[in-house]
């Protein structure tokens, strides 16, 4: 009886060792599993691509200024424009209206200027000019359309702001949808345009055509 008790006993505690280790290795492997993943996780959020300025698709080279801008959608939403991060001008900041939309930026900082929109469809094209006129040399013009920017427009201001590197506006019509950066003093055509026509069998929306997009890097002015 007594060696049959310690039989039982022995193959009890054998069993026990042999139950214990086979736990401890699922253990360790599901522990190393769960490491591993969380390793592996880790791994992939940190090279998770950086987010670049104003959400453009490639970063800017030194010396260089990232923007983004729309035009406006119909006369529904207004434009944006965005330099190095900063929002210029948006409906949510409540700073833009019918017409062309402007934001000046400085050329060698990139810090803000100003920023103005003109009715160019029930105002008055004079002040229009007369702001044209008094940007500063190695000043970034960034301008959008919304609603409509060109019914007022009128030879002397096109040609200020051909000047400033634009070939689009000399054929800007009634509701087309354009943004175009350009800068005072450039001296060459900007290639910063985008420009689409108010056309009734392609417009996306009833009498205006689809918003225009545009991002880039503007070269910092050198002294």
């Amino acid at each position: 009886g007594a060696a049959k008790l310690v039989v039982v006993v022995a193959i009890f505690l054998l069993t026990f060792y042999v139950i214990s280790q086979v736990f401890e290795i699922k253990m360790d492997a599901n522990l190393g599993h769960i490491f591993a993943r969380s390793a592996l996780d880790a791994a992939a959020h940190s090279t998770k691509p950086p987010r670049n300025k104003c959400g453009i698709s490639k970063a800017c080279p030194e010396k260089h200024f990232a923007f983004k801008m729309a035009s406006g959608a119909a006369n529904v939403v207004g434009p944006k424009i965005c330099v190095e991060d900063n929002v210029l001008m948006s409906g949510v900041k409540n700073n833009v209206g019918r017409g062309i939309n402007v934001a000046l930026v400085n050329g060698k900082t990139g810090e803000p200027v100003d920023t103005k929109f003109f009715d160019m469809w029930g105002g008055d094209v004079a002040p229009f000019i007369e702001f044209l006129k008094s940007i500063q040399d190695g000043t970034i013009v960034l301008m959008g359309t919304y609603d409509d920017g060109a019914t007022k427009l009128n030879e002397e201001a096109r040609k200020l702001i051909a000047e400033l590197g634009s070939t689009s506006i000399t054929n800007l019509g009634f509701r087309d949808n354009w943004v175009f950066c350009g800068g005072k003093g450039i001296k060459t055509k900007s290639p910063f345009e985008q420009h689409i026509k108010n056309n009734k069998d392609t417009n996306k929306y009833e009498g205006w055509p689809e918003v225009v997009e545009m991002e880039g890097c503007i070269p910092q002015k050198q002294d």
